[in-house]
């Protein structure tokens, strides 16, 4: 969070303490409570409007906006599936020496 570690945090904490003195701690620490209870407030009212105007049944998949990923949709879009592997057509038998090969009156 900030990029703070724990150690930093705790001597943010003491420096807060000597500066607002303890006096005033106690009114501090109750108007910061009611600043986080009225944000969780605030994000409670908007899941239950949510709920109510999109309902449960979301397809929370589709609506991620990773999916519009420019790289992405240039992948697929230029991914070509490997072609069908060629069937050869059915064998014959062999030409004998001396007999013509087949014709097809009607292809020519």
């Amino acid at each position: 969070m900030f990029g703070i570690n724990g150690g930093e945090l705790l001597v943010l904490i003491l420096i807060a303490i000597v500066v607002v003195g303890p006096e005033r701690m106690p009114e501090y620490a109750r108007q910061l409570r009611e600043w986080v209870v009225g944000v969780r407030n605030v994000v409670d009212k908007g899941r239950a409007q949510l709920k109510a105007e999109v309902g449960d049944d979301v397809d929370w998949e589709k609506l991620d906006p990773r999916q519009y990923d420019p790289r992405r949709i240039v992948r697929e879009a230029l991914y070509e599936p490997a072609p069908a592997p060629v069937r050869s057509p059915s064998p014959t038998a062999p030409l004998v020496a001396g007999q013509p090969a087949p014709f097809d009156a009607d292809a020519t």
